[in-house]
């Protein structure tokens, strides 16, 4: 089973790379490269995404077996990266 604090650092890794991707003018991203950029078994990526999409910050399409098909930050996703950056700059 995965620890808190392993769960918080997959979420925040989801969420850094999405943010990423947004900069770089690609605002969907397929759960396969998301999944090999991060280096995350399904189930571990799959409870991340769905924690994030409860929470309003991403949007996922789902494959039939529940795993990440497409992800993207929404707008309070960005908001919020938007935040933690200005809030780390200073």
């Amino acid at each position: 089973m995965t620890g808190l604090r392993e769960r918080k650092n997959n979420r925040e890794a989801v969420l850094r790379f999405l943010y990423g991707a947004v900069e770089r003018n690609r605002p969907e991203v397929s759960g396969s490269v998301l999944r090999a950029e991060l280096g995350l078994p399904d189930e571990d990526l799959s409870a991340a995404c769905a924690y994030l999409a409860d929470e309003g910050l991403i949007s996922v399409d789902w494959t039939s077996h529940r795993t990440p098909a497409a992800v993207s930050l929404t707008h309070e996703g960005i908001c919020l990266m938007e935040e933690l950056e200005e809030e780390q700059g200073e």
